[in-house]
């Protein structure tokens, strides 16, 4: 008998009680500068919300501003019944400028279906480098909508995931 390791298993039916721990550990948001909310919806290929998804969001530039979160510049959200989750996002003033063209927030999503997690990046509508985003720009055209939050309110955006159909949201693989 041999033991070979496959690159990917999934992970049961318990996962959200597993992970709860950085759920609750990133629930509270501390941060020394303005926030913003990007909130949304996770379908599936039918197009019906998923109400078990895992969806962690990096927030590389907010980390210095977090100093007193418990994981700063990390987020972690289960989808709720409905399939909606919301992030709590500190956007760093003092360096704004250099964030133009970057996204809000690298996003990783756990969910059922799924034997690999998936990657992709959030951009917020109103940015002024958004025609320049780095990332952005590798995406065709047609495609780009699907990476980009939509402007509710003041300090308010929407972002639905798609896992599939033709509104599927852009993944990205890493090398």
């Amino acid at each position: 008998m041999s033991v070979l390791l496959t690159t990917s298993q999934t992970i049961g039916p318990f996962s959200h009680e597993a992970w709860r721990w950085a759920v609750d550990a990133t629930a509270q948001m501390s941060s020394s500068a303005p926030t913003i909310t990007i909130s949304g919806v996770i379908y599936d290929g039918d197009g019906t919300p998923m109400n078990d998804a895992m969806i962690e969001a990096w927030l590389p530039g907010s980390a210095g501003v977090e100093a007193a979160h418990a994981i700063p510049g990390f987020r972690r959200v289960p989808s709720a019944e409905d399939g909606s989750f919301q992030f709590e996002l500190s956007i760093p003033l003092a360096t704004e400028s250099a964030q133009l063209g970057q996204p809000a927030m690298f996003v990783t999503v756990f969910a059922r279906g799924l034997v690999k997690h998936q990657f992709t990046a959030v951009f917020l509508e109103d940015d002024a480098g958004l025609a320049d985003a780095p990332i952005l720009t590798q995406v065709p055209a047609e495609r780009r909508i699907t990476l980009i939050a939509i402007k509710q309110a003041e300090r308010s955006y929407r972002w639905d995931i798609w896992m599939q159909t033709d509104k599927e949201t852009v993944f990205f693989d890493y090398v």
